[in-house]
């Protein structure tokens, strides 16, 4: 008897190439099955696929349940006695048993998240050299750009690979220049992809770009596994980054491909490279804006302010809050049919600096210059603080991005709230000691009028006798959503309008418009739900501007999610059935994914021979 939706074949959409209902073909047996972190389901194989696919003998004879696996699992968990040992302890699960790690996250998400991703995950990184047991992704160096695409061979034919993370490891998770160790970073994030959008595990790439490192502590260290010179720059660096791009577009054609913690003077650069020439995204960049401006458009419900009117008052003008003011532009244009430009003097940015000015131009980056204001409309008018801005422009937004603890005092906050009814104030500074401000405080110094969202989490506010939860503007909820879109339409591109349907629909989900609460942002528990409802908008988007092709999409909207559904992978064992080696898929053979049991390399070795 079927004990889940998926156990039979979807009679509509089961014929799709990602359809996860209805049995698993394998054509691996014996070790080698136990070997396929994919397939391998350790005590959970049946009787019956103990039998047909040669098992036995290599397990316990006790037939255990997921759920049963995951107790287990949990408890080995809990022994280690600190969170780096724990993410060490998840690491080794998921290269042995994907659905076993997944399914386990997702039983104590709230609890796990920080282990397996930030902050964690940056304390495994700056030590991954010390920590390396076991190669995991694709390595490119820079000394290497003739072996690139030979490399990239390795991973599969031109349709089994869907999403590629890469990074340079320039600048990771506010911990700086980690040069080889920002494989994990890729990683990381990958698993951020299944487990909140479903985005098949043996189908993803993650890809570090070692392009040197400037961090002295990694070049003293015996045990760096990176190139120990210093990170390379200018044409050779782009040249490599180019070389690995047209690789990509090469080799797999139809993937999706997200660029990951580079450095602020390429990130933005080689985002607007090739965003008109590939379907790419840049979570540090846009992630953190598409996020924080689902909550804008949140607050906007709440307070009543116009897209036309608003003012915007950034403080901290780096990556990230140059990302979000770029979000924000996009935004008002969109809503309004203003130019970027003219949507852009809605916005003022304040640094190290104060006002970004036009007469700055030469400090100023790339990603600044946008948001620098003519120096004749501050004549005579105080601009080198945060207050002096507030003052004058009375923003409806205040967002911080600066790092610098407390910025938001009682006074700039105050003088905000003068001006206007319900202030939006953000600060989303990480990690949680480098905030601009506290929302208890906001709340208090508004007298509750505020309208908050954080970068951290942070406790409930008691405001009037009353709990109010603090939402937290989490790339998570955003990022993956937008991927499964992409990868589900095979978006040739993916250009503003698309990032903009995907913030609608996040923003259309917040409590406090759904009448659950006043969170200005949904939990990340319910994180699948939203990315079902983001991968529709994004694809919806896609097929209206003819970007889609992927064809016979539903136009059904209640169609289309099924469609969806049926494509995102479940962390849950399906039923094998054993096929011939000759003409089975790759993934059947067992050779996708960072920990296959073999790899495709015929076509290197094929490449080689004839050199």
């Amino acid at each position: 008897m079927s004990s889940h939706p998926k156990d039979s074949k979807n009679l509509k959409y089961g014929h799709l190439a990602l359809s996860t209902s209805g049995k698993l073909e394998t054509s691996l047996t014996g070790n080698a099955l136990l070997r396929s972190p994919y397939l391998n389901k350790g005590s959970g194989f049946t009787k019956e696929e103990r039998e047909t696919f040669q098992l036995h003998g290599l397990l316990p004879s006790n037939v255990q349940t997921l759920d049963v696996q995951v107790k287990r699992a949990y408890a080995q968990y809990s022994s280690r006695q600190d969170d780096i040992a724990k993410n060490t302890f998840m690491t080794s699960i998921k290269q042995q048993n994907e659905v076993l790690y997944y399914k386990l996250i997702q039983e104590h998400l709230k609890e796990m998240f920080p282990v397996i991703y930030t902050p964690t995950e940056g304390e495994a990184i700056q030590n991954y050299s010390g920590l390396f047991r076991k190669p995991e992704g694709c390595y490119l160096n820079i000394e290497d750009v003739d072996r690139v695409e030979d490399d990239m061979d390795q991973w599969g034919h031109a349709d089994d690979v869907d999403l590629i993370v890469v990074s340079d490891g320039e600048q990771i998770l506010g911990i700086g220049d980690q040069g080889v160790g920002a494989i994990l970073i890729s990683i990381a994030k990958l698993v951020i992809y299944t487990l909140c959008a479903g985005i098949h595990p043996s189908r993803t790439l993650p890809v570090v770009l070692d392009c040197g490192t400037n961090n002295k502590k990694l070049l003293e260290d015996e045990l760096y596994l990176g190139l120990r010179q210093p990170r390379a720059s200018g044409d050779k660096y782009d040249n490599f980054v180019g070389t690995f791009v047209d690789v990509c577009r090469k080799r797999y054609p139809r993937a999706y491909l997200h660029f990951e913690d580079f450095g602020l003077n390429n990130a933005r650069r080689i985002l607007d490279k090739y965003t008109p020439q590939i379907a790419c995204f840049n979570d540090d960049v846009q992630g953190t804006g598409c996020v924080t401006l689902a909550a804008i458009m949140a607050a906007f419900h709440v307070n009543g302010v116009k897209w036309s009117e608003a003012r915007f008052v950034m403080f901290g003008a780096g990556t990230a809050g140059t990302g979000i003011a770029d979000q924000i532009k996009d935004a008002i244009a969109h809503e309004t049919g203003k130019s970027t430009e003219e949507a852009g003097r809605q916005i003022f940015a304040v640094d190290k600096p104060g006002l970004l000015l036009k007469s700055k131009e030469k400090g100023l980056t790339p990603a600044q210059i946008p948001y620098a204001h003519d120096d004749s409309a501050w004549e005579g008018k105080r601009h080198d603080d945060l207050l002096s801005v507030v003052k004058e422009v009375k923003p409806h937004v205040l967002i911080g991005t600066s790092t610098v603890p407390g910025a938001f005092s009682k006074e700039v906050v105050e003088e905000m709230s003068k001006h206007v009814d319900r202030p939006v104030i953000f600060p989303l500074s990480n990690p949680t000691r480098l905030h601009e401000a506290k929302p208890q405080d906001l709340f208090d110094w508004t007298e509750g009028k505020a309208l908050v969202a954080t970068g951290s989490p942070f406790p409930p506010v008691q405001y009037d006798g009353k709990e109010v939860e603090i939402s937290e503007c989490n790339n998570s909820v955003t990022f993956p959503g937008i991927g499964l879109g992409a990868v589900l339409s095979r978006t040739r591109l993916l250009p503003p309008s698309l990032i903009v349907a995907a913030v609608k629909a996040l923003a259309s989900t917040a409590p406090v418009l759904k009448g659950t609460g006043a969170g200005l942002l949904p939990d990340v528990t319910g994180v699948r739900e939203i990315s079902v409802q983001i991968a529709k908008n994004v694809i919806q988007a896609a097929v209206k501007e003819g970007l889609n092709q992927e064809k016979e999409i539903p136009e059904d909207e209640d169609e289309l999610e099924e469609w969806i559904r049926e494509q995102m992978w479940d962390a849950r064992y399906r039923e094998l059935k054993l096929i011939e080696d000759e003409g089975a898929s790759a993934h059947a053979r067992g050779e996708l994914g960072t920990n296959s049991h073999r790899r495709l390399g015929s076509i290197r070795h094929k490449r080689h021979m004839t050199k």
